[in-house]
């Protein structure tokens, strides 16, 4: 057994953003395809704000790797999560504060299925 056979495999965590990116995408274009343009910019927003601290966070915690960066992995997963409610928090009130007008329950929806797409990931995206 070499060096190679006792690393482990990264997460796909960058495919669950992915996937985020993609629905958050699909759904603003349907929007779009109503003729509705704040319904589609207000849809977007709200899958960004759910996938952008998600990217956030998977980039910060999964960079470092193995048994010997453990500590610096628990760091960075309370760090990462600490940022990324953050992160959340201030795109919210960004959001409410600077887009005018934004359909609410469009943005809200988006955010629900994105949020719901990260839930279930482990059913879509195998190892």
């Amino acid at each position: 057994m070499g060096a190679k056979s006792a690393q482990l495999k990264r997460p796909k965590v960058i495919r669950v953003v992915g996937l985020q990116v993609l629905v958050t995408l699909f759904v603003s274009g349907g929007c779009l395809l109503t003729g509705d343009t704040v319904l589609a910019y207000s849809s977007f927003f709200g899958g960004m704000v759910c996938f952008v601290p998600n990217l956030y966070f998977a980039w910060q915690v999964f960079m470092h790797q193995g048994a010997q960066a453990a500590k610096q992995i628990v760091k960075s997963f309370y760090r990462a999560e600490a940022v990324k409610f953050g992160l959340t928090a201030v795109l919210f009130a960004l959001v409410f504060i600077l887009v005018r007008p934004l359909n609410p329950i469009s943005f809200f929806l988006t955010y629900a299925v994105v949020q719901v797409v990260h839930w279930l990931a482990p059913l879509v995206v195998k190892r």
